[in-house]
């Protein structure tokens, strides 16, 4: 058995199920981690040992969640919808640590209006939150995440897409369902870039998850959930579960995979009856 694969050589089993998903000792930031599928993010990762730090734009419900989730939840209040507030947070982070073994750009936005009348300022707003800032958060924070990575351990990044950028949807939000197509291919982009540097890139596409931003799985939960193969909305256990795989000892060998977490609604739905 070899230490740093935890895999018993005799037989290939792994040989503690409980390790391949510890977080204890790792260091994570979560943006966007005040609420939603961020702050169910943040709250397994605590769980499972890591400390954390949650980024939001509201300093007082960054600073509530950290006191909700314990003394291993750090807040670094900051808009992280410029470049300027990415370069503020990764200065905020450096303040606290000299590496970051797990990057999860989390914090997003959504716009939604009719195509004849959708304006500028949604397009720039989610274009700007969805896409540009996960990238620049990421190059600032380079150098901590390379200091962090090694073969046997890589430092990762979790990209929170949407199934939005996978398939269409009927809801007129043009810029959401271009932004986080955008972010799957990124995703794929910069993992290509880092892997070399022991920097694992990934992302995770939510499904119906109940939330502000998707007001429909939070108030009508029951008729979503009609609609989705698994017959409900997901939980915070199933992203906080698919979140800590990729950050953990088991997805250190996934590279640039954009995981589904959506109850079958993407891949396991029978399009239109259209035979004759």
């Amino acid at each position: 058995m070899t230490a740093s694969s935890g895999v018993d050589a005799m037989n290939g089993a792994p040989a503690s199920l409980n390790g391949l998903f510890s977080l204890a000792g790792r260091t994570a930031l979560v943006t966007g981690g005040s609420r939603g599928i961020g702050k169910m993010i943040a709250a397994g990762f605590v769980a499972q040992g890591a400390r954390v730090y949650i980024s939001s734009r509201r300093s007082d419900a960054c600073a509530a969640v950290a006191e909700e989730l314990g003394p291993n939840c750090i807040a670094l209040p900051e808009d992280v919808s410029t470049v300027a507030g990415c370069e503020a947070l990764a200065s905020a982070y450096a303040s606290h640590e000299d590496h970051l073994d797990i990057l999860v750009n989390n914090a997003g936005a959504a716009w939604g209006a009719a195509l004849d009348d959708f304006p500028e300022s949604g397009w720039d707003k989610v274009m700007d939150l969805n896409v540009k800032s996960p990238f620049f958060l990421l190059q600032k924070l380079l150098p901590h995440l390379r200091i962090a990575g090694a073969i046997e351990r890589p430092a990762k990044v979790i990209n929170i897409a949407s199934i939005d950028g996978m398939r269409l949807s009927p809801w007129h939000t043009y810029s959401y369902h271009a932004s986080k197509s955008a972010l799957i291919h990124l995703t794929r982009r910069v993992a290509a870039q880092l892997a070399g540097d022991h920097v694992h890139v990934t992302a995770i596409a939510p499904g119906a998850f109940a939330s502000e931003m998707n007001r429909a799985a939070r108030d009508r939960a029951d008729r979503v959930a009609a609609a989705i193969p698994a017959c409900r909305i997901g939980n915070a256990d199933d992203i906080a579960a698919a979140a800590i795989y990729l950050a953990s000892r088991a997805g250190d060998y996934v590279v640039g995979q954009i995981l589904t977490v959506d109850g079958g609604l993407v891949h396991a739905t029978f399009g239109p009856d259209v035979d004759g």
